[in-house]
């Protein structure tokens, strides 16, 4: 079995997650590469500072702009939104995957909503007038029954989670559903995998992304699946195909491939720091990061206010293999400032004109890329 030093489990991570990989290329070509390296995207509504999926990209790659995600969704249609864990943009080679999912729903296993009549109203609508936005249905004035705006929302997300509607694009940050044959590309797989091939997925995806991963960690979040991750990561294991790695001080059996292990070999960089968003794939599992980096995070904007220790959108601070802090800030439109509520650097921390260098480079680049200035 490999073994890794906990200095060594941290880049490999961070080299594998692409925090400090320089190879995706420029621009849309770039922002694909991105997606189908880590698998996914996630997406949030919460915009203090630019959006989430936004902020992972930028964090990528240093010339990022939103509208280059904007036409590979709605113009290439070479990456689309669904579910991973969580709601995200997703890489459209991977389309097929996002079919257990759907067909769970479509089939009726899952549902959270099932009025056929607002359900037949909605796709109706849609398929007789073309893309429509939940907007478009707020027109029915009636404050109750199956047809008000509450009801049409409900229908049209329970579509979109069984697969008949697709988000075509976005308005303001507000989903443009159509149906999905009119979106999906006609050359995409629309097979269904087997369990053994989904479970394969996902344990290749994570290995890539994270550079090793363990049995909980790749399924995270998914309902049912943690059986046939096991199965599977047996059989991989038995092949070859993965092998067990121990990181030094760490309990857990991890697993990862020799091809991401050469990732270690890579040149390092200065340290520099990176004001990373609380949703980036690298920092996602809480676990994760609390064992590998010995760094205690939440994203306190679902705390009572009162019970916030960092801030309501603290976003944490990398700075070389080290989560060193957070930062609460929050991008001004109105004075075009990026105001910094609080900076807290972790105990034991100890603070350099050297950091205070690149984070002060960090925070320019930050209020930049949110169209601010930062004030330095």
């Amino acid at each position: 079995m490999q073994t890794l030093s906990l200095s060594q489990a941290r880049r490999l991570h961070l080299q594998a997650s692409g925090i400090y990989s320089n190879n995706f290329g420029k621009g849309k070509a770039g922002v694909q590469q991105v997606i189908e390296h880590l698998g996914y995207v996630q997406i949030d509504t919460i915009s203090v500072v630019e959006r989430a999926h936004h902020h992972i990209l930028h964090s990528r790659l240093p010339h990022y702009k939103p509208a280059l995600l904007d036409e590979l969704v709605e113009k290439d249609k070479t990456v689309f939104e669904y579910w991973s864990h969580a709601a995200a943009y997703l890489p459209m080679r991977d389309y097929r995957f996002s079919l257990v999912r759907k067909n769970k729903y479509n089939k009726g296993h899952w549902s959270w909503y099932n009025n056929k009549k607002m359900l037949a109203y909605v796709y109706d609508r849609i398929k007789a007038e073309g893309p429509l936005q939940s907007r478009h249905f707020e027109e029915q004035k009636k404050p109750t029954g199956w047809w008000n705006w509450k009801e049409a929302k409900q229908a049209l997300e329970q579509h979109f989670m069984q697969g008949t509607l697709m988000v075509a694009a976005r308005v303001g940050f507000q989903k443009v559903y159509d149906l999905t044959e009119r979106v999906l590309p006609a050359d995409v797989n629309t097979k269904e995998p087997t369990a053994d091939e989904f479970a394969q997925y996902l344990i290749l995806n994570s290995i890539r992304a994270n550079g090793f991963a363990n049995e909980e960690e790749i399924s995270y979040l998914r309902r049912g699946i943690k059986p046939s991750i096991s199965k599977n990561v047996k059989r991989l294991t038995k092949d070859s195909v993965i092998q067990p790695l121990h990181v030094n001080g760490v309990n857990k059996t991890y697993y990862t491939t020799e091809s991401t292990l050469q990732l270690l070999n890579a040149t390092s960089s200065k340290k520099q720091v990176f004001i990373l968003s609380p949703f980036d794939n690298s920092i996602i599992q809480r676990k994760r990061t609390n064992t590998l980096f010995g760094f205690d995070y939440t994203i306190e904007c679902y705390v009572p206010e009162q019970k916030r220790r960092y801030g309501y959108f603290c976003l944490p601070i990398l700075y070389g293999n080290e989560f060193v802090g957070r930062i609460d800030c929050k991008a001004d439109r109105s004075s075009k400032q990026l105001i910094i509520k609080s900076l807290h650097l972790e105990a034991g921390f100890k603070r350099s004109s050297t950091f205070d260098k690149a984070f002060n480079t960090a925070l320019k680049k930050f209020a930049v890329f949110n169209g601010v200035s930062s004030g330095i």
